[in-house]
């Protein structure tokens, strides 16, 4: 949060009041030092005739104040919280709300009675503001938050100029984040990425790379993956020149006071840090934004990117530089905030201009998905709408394919199968699953995630019913498939076997089974038989996964499509022909015969 959304934020203290009259404290809870230390300096500004105390480390609120503004860390140690009585409380905010659902955060909602289970008359309102509101492991939000009252996309706050207009341009790193693995928050563990991403190479060609497209700029803030990757990134600015900064976790307050002031007044162009500036950071005249650390988390790329959307009397916009690595990792990139596929490269391209390229996108594919599935007659003679396919020689093909599996196999660590357009697959032992289906219909894309029991045999012969499945069950929904993705993931480390749904378990790469062989091989040709030698027990698993779940569908469609566009283009040539054989040829006998 920022000044200009404390002046927002905090315009609640005075306008809200409570049933009761004794009811006047307010609470603003937050998760960082910096972030505390603006609140109460707002705070202070805007009542000053009200008590105003921090709790957090060594200061230790009284618990009585008008205001108490209180580090969530600081608050949940020990037995602090009770020296606040609930009763007293009107009102609690929440700043940078999508961390709502943590543990620090839920324990202080409870001691609040803001629990679901505990709300009463008596519970102090509770609002939380956030710039992402969402959170990466799929935790739902509802758990602590009733309904988004207000929210403002910033495309949208772009284009009414509450924000600041930005440049995208995308390099590609080179960077091989392929065997980086994920750490406890989903996103990539540190010390792997930063072994893959700081090297001499890709740091030199960073440098390059803003040198050629940055280097007109003021303030350039840029983000790397941890503190040995700033030290070394600052050194290679240095050698090339360029008079570069760092801010970590670790520098001392009073230097990082100093460094940032030099910053904002544009003493120096160039401001490295490691996981400092992601929320919270109030530098408005930054121009330039250069993404040296790749990420999986939508809401740290917004949050990154954000940094630079600050409005300031001294710039036109800001440039993002985005060092984008490969998709097999899974890697969000700013294409991918505009629904654009994650291997895209952009040269300088404007919000509208990025915002166009998707809307052109979900345009083509809203066309495929009528083509495949709503059997459109065929086209009239000219036409000049044409369709692009990916087309299989047979089911076999199909489901030998796992370029579909790509995209969500980077995203996410589990088994997951491509089993029809925009449609996914988590499959259990007993034929549970989850699915994962996208709807590109409306206006916006939007996924939704859905889980299907199987019914044991008790079960089905108790209720009489033909299916062996439950009604399928809604998880969730979301706008974004990594959003839908972490969702389902969530769902599925508590609901299905891990050792079965996992795609790294030791057991898919044996040989595989003969009841898989005999299954896949029932229908194949002699000379397409697959054995032991060349499947493994995860391919087979994933293949029979995509017989059961629709593929046979999915090639049926491919094919009709396939034999309608044939006969259209049968009737075509044989129309063509009808018409070569009706038109005289004139020759050079013809025009002699003529002149005669």
């Amino acid at each position: 949060m920022v000044i200009n959304d404390w002046v927002i934020f905090t315009q609640l203290i005075g306008r809200i009041q409570h049933l009761r009259s004794d009811a006047s404290q307010t609470l603003i809870l937050v998760h960082r030092r910096e972030l505390v230390e603006q609140a109460a300096s707002h705070c202070r500004n805007v009542y000053p005739s009200n008590t105003i105390e921090i709790e957090m480390g060594d200061m230790h609120a009284s618990g009585t104040a008008d205001i108490t503004i209180a580090s969530v860390w600081s608050i949940v140690s020990g037995d602090r919280l009770l020296k606040f009585d609930p009763k007293k409380f009107k009102l609690v905010l929440v700043d940078e709300a999508h961390h709502i659902v943590a543990a620090s955060f839920m324990r202080t909602l409870g001691h609040f009675g803001l629990l679901k289970a505990d709300l009463s008359d008596s519970s102090p309102a509770l609002v939380g503001v956030s710039a992402t509101m969402s959170r990466f492991d799929g935790l739902r939000l509802s758990d602590a938050i009733d309904h988004i009252v207000y929210h403002k996309d910033y495309v949208d706050m772009i284009g009414q100029k509450w924000l600041s207009d930005v440049l995208f341009t995308t390099v590609n790193s080179t960077a091989d984040v392929s065997r980086v693995k994920n750490g406890s928050t989903g996103d990539f563990q540190l010390g792997d990425l930063s072994r893959a991403v700081n090297t001499e190479g890709i740091n030199d060609l960073t440098v390059r790379a803003w040198m050629e497209r940055a280097a007109g700029r003021k303030s350039t803030l840029v983000f790397c993956v941890d503190l040995a990757h700033v030290s070394d990134l600052t050194a290679v600015f240095r050698r090339h020149g360029i008079d570069a900064q760092f801010v970590t976790g670790d520098t001392h307050k009073r230097i990082r006071s100093d460094r940032l002031d030099s910053f904002k007044s544009g003493e120096f162009p160039v401001l490295l840090n490691c996981g400092v500036f992601t929320e919270g950071t109030d530098i408005p005249n930054i121009d330039c934004i250069l993404l040296a650390r790749p990420t999986k988390s939508r809401n740290l790329l917004v949050q990154m990117i954000g940094r630079g959307m600050r409005l300031h009397h001294d710039k036109i916009n800001c440039h993002v530089i985005d060092m984008v690595s490969s998709l097999e990792a899974g890697v969000v990139s700013t294409p991918t905030l505009f629904g654009l596929d994650p291997d895209t490269l952009v040269k300088e391209a404007s919000v509208e201009e990025m915002k166009s390229s998707q809307e052109r996108k979900e345009l083509e594919e809203s066309r495929e998905q009528r083509a495949e599935f709503k059997n459109p007659s065929p086209p009239k003679q000219g036409s000049s709408r044409t369709l692009t396919f990916t087309d299989y020689d047979s089911i076999y093909d199909l489901i030998d394919d796992t370029s579909g599996e790509r995209h969500i196999r980077g995203i996410s660590r589990l088994a997951w199968v491509m089993v029809g357009p925009n449609r996914y697959i988590l499959s259990s032992q007993d034929s549970s699953h989850l699915s994962i289906e996208g709807d590109s219909s409306g206006e916006e894309s939007a996924f939704t995630v859905t889980f299907t029991q199987k019914l044991s045999a008790e079960a089905m012969e108790a209720s009489s019913t033909k299916s062996p499945y439950m009604r399928p069950r809604r998880i969730a929904s979301s706008k974004t498939f990594s959003d839908a993705v972490h969702a389902a993931d969530t769902f599925a480390s508590s609901r299905m076997p891990w050792k079965v749904v996992h795609a790294g378990q030791a057991w898919r790469k044996f040989p595989a089974s003969d009841a898989q062989l005999a299954l896949l091989n029932k229908t194949r040709r002699m000379e397409d038989q697959l054995t032991a030698s060349t499947v493994t027990k995860g391919k087979a698993n994933d293949m029979i996964t995509k017989l059961k779940f629709g593929a046979k569908g999915w090639f049926s469609n491919m094919e009709a499509r396939k034999k309608r566009e044939g006969r259209v283009q049968e009737k075509a040539r044989q129309v063509g022909d009808l018409r070569q054989r009706k038109q005289v040829k004139v020759g050079p006998v013809m025009r002699q015969l003529v002149r005669t």
